[in-house]
């Protein structure tokens, strides 16, 4: 399931565990739990400044809970970052007014009630807020001069409905009482509000044209997560509100970006509506129109966009475990690559507007997301960013990526990160974590999370395993379809295939073997420890899928289901479904089994790990342990219950692979920090 994947972000040990890590120079989950991410990049119109988003973790038990803090950062193309709005902060989506001496960006600061647009100055002075309205803005865009602004906000609330609401009326009507995301415009120094633009339904995004007569629309007839996934269609409309043309874009929809001449807009669209996911590269004119393809026949799914000055479309193509940047003509042809398909895995593209030069967010093996800069008619990109200098103090485990091939012959690859020392040729316990999706991969950058801590299992020991299996993307549309209507059939065979494999070249002990993973990974995680059981000996299911025909009815997103997985409702396929659940097949079990799960999750509801829990806990055959975070989603969040989450995974991993095994371990934690880490 397509957005049913979860973060990965980090986590730690107990203080006594922390110090011996560090005795052996490996990663330790305090590492991890601090790890800094930059994100949401924007390069200046001359291309000399970049600024960017820093996610700053709080320290778990050491400070007050909550996510991590987003900070406004800038760097210079030399190299040189400087925080412009930082601490107690949550800033999101900058953006550069035209003249490139100043940047608008979302947040809600002390003392507002709502989050609103600021502007703060590049050479020095306060952000001062510029835009806001009756409830917390979501999006916005800029006009072509920086005189005006689009502003997305839900519809607020009545006067009527806060006065029932505080009178204890806080009840829901399901699916009916959701408000629209509404648009918004307005002059920048003007006194007189905003207009509100009338829009049938409600608008996910807004895109000012560079010729500034027109605004490009994603809009849904809903604000419900299904139709955010898959009715989601471009609109174009005129500062009136008029509608001037549409797009009617099949399935998923991804990023959009106008041609400097405002003649043509880039779309990254779904090929039709039971393509799991978005990824192909069209254009269509300044009237919306049908999409045109640019490039036909991609074995790769394209994830960014942007445009040179020329009128060439750029794009990151996400192929196999690498990513590629490339540009095309807006007529299909000429196609080349700028940079290929290896060395860091590119997350984020921003173009400047005058200089062509490229701002670029990207991660290794070696670092987590970091800011790149590759200059116009440059070869190679210069990293500029160092969000995380304790990487240089520290081992890292080698990682490398695996091609295997399955028993059907299908060819398959993943990323395996080597145990940090080994003895001799002595086999290992392995960690097999599985990505959500399953239209979803993992690349061959940073992959140590909160939930999938590969850096530090390597120092305890073990080899951690990463398969992009059938159905994943990064392979095309064929090859993200090849699932649909077989669920939890040939493509978990793909992951105990890549076990096999590993267990042939000598590395990996075959009866010491975990799997981990969340959502659809905690389907697969699911099914591991029933239909599987015999060949893992411990499994951990974070917001896992437990019985398949309740949760099409029970969750947020049945259309998405349909459409892009099943191919069928439960009532036309009773028995694929009930074959397709790991509950069918709990008295199976003798895997041991801890069950992790958001008691807010909407997309997996929380009944799913309730139902596995009392299966495998009535089939009595292994140990089984649930634990459920109050007021988390679908993923964690927050610190503590990353932190948590991390030590219960790596605490049950060790103690069924390395350790006694038998009884589960002691539900209780020592949370507590290293005594450097709660300074730090």
């Amino acid at each position: 399931m397509r957005r049913i994947w979860f973060l990965c972000l980090l986590v730690a040990l107990s203080p006594a565990g922390a110090l011996a890590q560090q005795a052996r120079g490996g990663v330790t989950l305090e590492h991890i739990a601090m790890t800094r991410t930059a994100s949401g990049v924007a390069i200046s119109p001359d291309g000399e400044e970049t600024a960017y988003v820093l996610s700053v973790p709080r320290r778990p038990g050491a400070e007050e809970d909550g996510p991590a803090r987003t900070e406004l950062h800038v760097v210079s193309r030399g190299g040189d970052s400087r925080g412009y709005v930082t601490g107690k902060t949550n800033v999101a989506s900058p953006q550069w007014f035209p003249d490139g001496r100043s940047l608008a960006f979302l947040s809600k600061r002390e003392g507002d009630e709502t989050r609103r647009v600021y502007r703060i100055p590049l050479r020095g002075g306060e952000a001062t807020r510029i835009a806001s309205l009756g409830s917390d803005v979501s999006g916005y865009s800029l006009s072509p001069d920086g005189r005006r602004i689009a502003l997305l906000a839900p519809q607020p609330e009545s006067e009527a409905l806060k006065a029932q609401r505080k009178q204890g009326f806080t009840q829901k009507v399901y699916e009916e009482d959701w408000r629209p995301v509404e648009l918004w415009l307005q002059t920048l120094g003007d006194e007189a509000p905003a207009r509100r633009l009338e829009i049938e339904g409600s608008v996910q995004s807004v895109h000012w044209s560079p010729a500034g007569d027109r605004l490009a629309l994603v809009v849904t007839p809903r604000q419900l997560t299904d139709d955010t996934l898959v009715f989601a269609r471009v609109r174009i409309v005129g500062v009136d509100g008029r509608e001037l043309g549409r797009v009617d874009n099949p399935g998923k929809l991804g990023q959009l970006a106008w041609s400097p001449d405002g003649a043509h807009l880039a779309i990254v669209s779904a090929a039709d509506v039971n393509d799991p996911a978005e990824g192909r590269l069209t254009v269509v004119g300044r009237d919306g129109g049908a999409q045109r393809d640019l490039l036909p026949g991609l074995e790769g799914h394209v994830s960014h966009v942007g445009w040179r000055e020329n009128g060439r479309v750029l794009f990151l193509s996400q192929e196999g475990v690498q990513t590629r940047l490339g540009e095309v003509g807006v007529d299909g042809g000429g196609e080349r690559t700028l940079l290929a398909a290896e060395g860091p895995v590119w997350a984020g593209l921003s173009v400047a507007r005058g200089s062509g030069d490229l701002a670029l967010v990207g991660h290794t093996p070696e670092h987590p997301q970091e800011v790149f800069r590759l200059g116009a008619g440059e070869s190679r990109p210069a990293r500029l960013t160092d969000s995380n200098p304790w990487l240089r103090e520290v081992r890292l485990a080698r990682q490398e990526v695996v091609r295997y091939t399955a028993r059907d012959g299908l060819e398959l690859e993943g990323l395996l990160v080597h145990p940090l020392e080994r003895r001799g040729n002595a086999r290992v316990p392995l960690i097999l974590v599985v990505h959500g999706g399953p239209e979803s991969h993992f690349s061959n950058g940073w992959l140590s999370g909160y939930s999938q801590p590969a850096q530090y299992a390597a120092t305890r020991g073990f080899a951690t395993f990463f398969p992009n299996y059938r159905a994943s993307t990064g392979r095309g549309v064929a090859f993200s379809k090849l699932d649909h209507g077989r669920p939890a059939m040939e493509e978990f065979d793909d992951l105990v295939d890549g076990v096999d494999h590993l267990v042939a070249t000598g590395l990996v002990d075959r009866d010491k073997v975990g799997i981990t993973g969340g959502s659809y990974g905690g389907y697969a995680s699911a099914w591991g420890a029933t239909w599987y059981s015999e060949r893992f000996a411990a499994s951990v299911m974070f917001v896992g899928i437990s019985d398949q025909a309740s949760l099409v009815t029970t969750g947020d997103i049945p259309q998405e289901q349909y459409l892009v997985h099943m191919r069928s409702w439960p009532w036309e396929n009773p028995e694929m479904y009930r074959q397709a659940s790991p509950i069918a097949h709990a008295q199976n079990s003798r895997t041991p089994t801890l069950i992790l799960h958001g008691e807010a999750d909407p997309r997996v509801p929380v009944m799913q790990s309730y139902m596995m829990y009392r299966y495998l806990q009535l089939a009595g055959q292994a140990p089984v342990r649930l634990v459920l975070y109050p007021g988390e989603g679908h993923g964690n969040m927050r610190a503590a219950s990353r932190w948590d989450y991390a030590l219960r995974l790596m605490q049950w991993m060790e103690h069924y692979l390395q350790g006694a095994g038998g009884e589960p371990p002691s539900y209780e934690l020592d949370y507590q920090l290293s005594e450097a880490a709660a300074k730090d």
